[in-house]
């Protein structure tokens, strides 16, 4: 891409990689209340399994979020502290 040309690709990547968290987070949010909505109506069981897959939709987003932080700091840390754009 013609944007990123001057950049470092580590940064970049870097970069893509944090903006990628908040999109994670929401994603698997969304993803645990549609299928505890979707299991509730199938099972009348409301709102308990929408309640509870929330939760473990939310839990598994942050799970995410720090997982990936620490791979980008591990990242960072393998570099060897070159300095930063």
């Amino acid at each position: 891409m013609k944007f990123f040309k001057g950049l470092d690709r580590d940064y970049v990547d870097s970069l893509l990689r944090v903006s990628l968290i908040g999109v994670h987070l929401v994603a698997s949010t969304f993803v645990g209340l549609a299928a505890g909505y979707f299991l509730d109506k199938w099972l009348h069981t409301d709102p308990w399994l929408t309640m509870l897959f929330l939760l473990l939709g939310i839990a598994g987003g942050f799970t995410n979020m720090f997982r990936e932080v620490k791979r980008i700091d591990r990242r960072e840390k393998q570099r060897g502290g070159k300095q930063k754009r």
